[in-house]
C-alpha cells in the first residue's frame, strides 16, 4: 500500500501508436518496452494509467519489441514478457480510447510513447497534437520519448510558436538510426527526428548510442529511446508529487 496525501489517486495517460505499415510494407506499431516499463513504474506507485492512442481502437507492439518474437531481439525484456502474458493487461490494448476524448482536467500528466509506427502516424495528427497542446497549456507535465517525438516536430502552441523552440530535448538520435539501418540492411525510417528538432529551434542532446537518458525542461520531459522509458516515468512521478 502507498501512503497517499490525497484520497484521489494520481492519473496518467500513456499514448501508444496505432498499427501502420512502413515504406517496405512491414507492419509496425508501438515499442512494447515504451509502454510496459513506464506502466510498471507508475502503477507500482499507485498511479492509475489509461492507455490511449491517436485514433483509438486496437494497438499492437512492434514484432521486434515482443520478447516472444522468434528473432529474440527483445528476449531479455521480462517486464514486457509479463505484461504481454497477462490477459487483463493485454485486454487494455484491444480497445484504447482516442487521446482527444480524454479530459486533461482528469489527468495529472500525459506521456507519449514511441516505436516504429509513430514516424508514420504521429506527425500531422491533429487529434494528438491538440491533446498534447491542451495538456501542456493547462500546465500538466508532458513526457514524450523515442520516436514519439514525431508528435512534437510540427506542434505549435496557441501563440503560434513551436513547442520545442528553445527547449532542451532528446529523442531517437541519428547515430541510433544509422546503427539500426546497418543492422537491418535497409533505411528503416522515412525521416529523422534529430535534424528536424534542431530546425525547429530545439537544443537537441543525447547520451550516446542506446544509453538510457531522459531530460526535463520545465514541464516537458523527453527520453532518448526505448531504454529511457523508466527514467521518463521516474521524472514524471517526481513532477506529480510521488
Amino acid at each position: 500500500r502507498n501512503d497517499f496525501v490525497s484520497s484521489r489517486p494520481k492519473r496518467v495517460a500513456i499514448v501508444v501508436a496505432n498499427p501502420a505499415t512502413n515504406q517496405h510494407g512491414w507492419p509496425v506499431g508501438f515499442w512494447a518496452a515504451e509502454l510496459t516499463h513506464p506502466y510498471y513504474e507508475l502503477t507500482e506507485r499507485g498511479v492509475e494509467v489509461t492507455i490511449a492512442s491517436p485514433d483509438g481502437g486496437t494497438v499492437e507492439a512492434d514484432a521486434l519489441s515482443d520478447p516472444r518474437d522468434p528473432s529474440l531481439w527483445s528476449s531479455e525484456d521480462l517486464i514486457s514478457m509479463g505484461f504481454l502474458n497477462t490477459p487483463g493487461l493485454v485486454a487494455k490494448l484491444a480497445n484504447t480510447p482516442a487521446v482527444n476524448t480524454l479530459n486533461p482536467a482528469e489527468y495529472d500528466a500525459l506521456m507519449v510513447a514511441g516505436g516504429q509506427s509513430p514516424m508514420f502516424t504521429y506527425r500531422g495528427h491533429d487529434g494528438l497534437a491538440a491533446s498534447i497542446r491542451a495538456f501542456y497549456e493547462k500546465e500538466k507535465p508532458v513526457a514524450v520519448y523515442c520516436h514519439g517525438l514525431a508528435a512534437l516536430v510540427d506542434l505549435r502552441l496557441s501563440d503560434g510558436s513551436y513547442l520545442v523552440n528553445g527547449r532542451t530535448v532528446t529523442g531517437f538520435s541519428d547515430i541510433e538510426e544509422e546503427y539500426s539501418n546497418e543492422a537491418s540492411g535497409v533505411e528503416i525510417m522515412p525521416w529523422r527526428l534529430e535534424p528536424v528538432l534542431k530546425d525547429r529551434g530545439a537544443n537537441y542532446v543525447s547520451a550516446g548510442l542506446f544509453k538510457a537518458f531522459a531530460i526535463r525542461d520545465g514541464r516537458l520531459v523527453t527520453g532518448q529511446q526505448q531504454y529511457s522509458g523508466r527514467k521518463v516515468a521516474q521524472i514524471v512521478l517526481e513532477m506529480i508529487g510521488l
